[in-house]
């Protein structure tokens, strides 16, 4: 935190009194973790090397999607016994029978629904909340749904310890998103349905984009994109995927 204030200052230079009413409104932009312990710095290099390799090397680009991947530290977003692993280049278990993705297929899923400042994002499947924070990291205004109570609840603690305290998080059944908040500029589902819930389709604002895998745990499934014009509802199919199967309440 005094290295902040300090390049502040340094910043401003004899501007002091602007700097003393500019500093408490910088730091409330500032995740709760920057202002923490930073990361060891193996996990530095990991990520950045997560990035570089398997990220850009396969065609990510977009700037907000490279920057929140390399911001948000993936190694807090799983269980401690798989903390070594997580920047490798798979999906990682988190319990209760769901897994955190792989870091490509997080950022893809990210970049595609084109991230800005000020987005209206419903994730379906907030599993650990990594998703949620690199969406949140895009600047994007996150609502987050999970059927799992027992992952809901972890999931909003690790959000908050690391400082990402306005995802709005829920649980429950996320077939039927979420009405209040609707309507969404996109909608991100991460898990595989074996058709696309129509009360999604209906939450999307005109022009939205929704990317979800679809098909059955036992068979192809395929990553899609869904795009909302007007009344009228294109799909795309994008490539082989292999999600964990889309769960809903009984």
């Amino acid at each position: 935190m005094k290295r902040i204030v300090s390049a502040i200052m340094g910043r401003v230079g004899r501007w002091g009194s602007l700097c003393f009413w500019l500093v408490p409104f910088v730091l409330l932009l500032l995740p709760l973790s920057a202002l923490s312990k930073e990361d060891p710095k193996h996990f530095v290099r990991a990520r950045q090397e997560m990035v570089r390799s398997q990220l850009v090397a396969r065609g990510i680009h977009d700037q907000a999607t490279l920057r929140a991947m390399e911001t948000v530290p993936r190694h807090r977003f799983v269980p401690d016994r798989y903390r070594a692993s997580a920047y490798r280049d798979g999906p990682l278990p988190i319990g209760y029978g769901q897994t955190i993705s792989q870091p490509y297929m997080v950022a893809f899923m990210t970049e595609i629904i084109g991230p800005h400042p000020g987005q209206r994002v419903l994730e379906i499947g907030t599993g650990s909340g990594y998703q949620a924070a690199i969406l949140a990291a895009t600047g994007a205004q996150v609502f987050t749904i999970e059927i799992i109570p027992e992952l809901a609840k972890q999931a909003q603690a690790t959000l908050e310890q690391q400082g990402y305290l306005h995802i709005q998080t829920k649980t429950g059944d996320g077939y039927h998103g979420w009405p209040e908040q609707a309507p969404f500029d996109a909608i991100v589902v991460t898990a595989a349905a074996e058709f696309i819930p129509p009360p999604l389709i209906q939450q999307l604002k005109d022009g939205g984009r929704m990317v979800i895998p679809v098909g059955s745990p036992f068979f192809a499934q395929t990553l899609m994109l869904v795009e909302k014009r007007g009344a009228a509802i294109t799909t795309r199919s994008l490539f082989p995927v292999r999600f964990v199967p889309f769960r809903r309440s009984r």
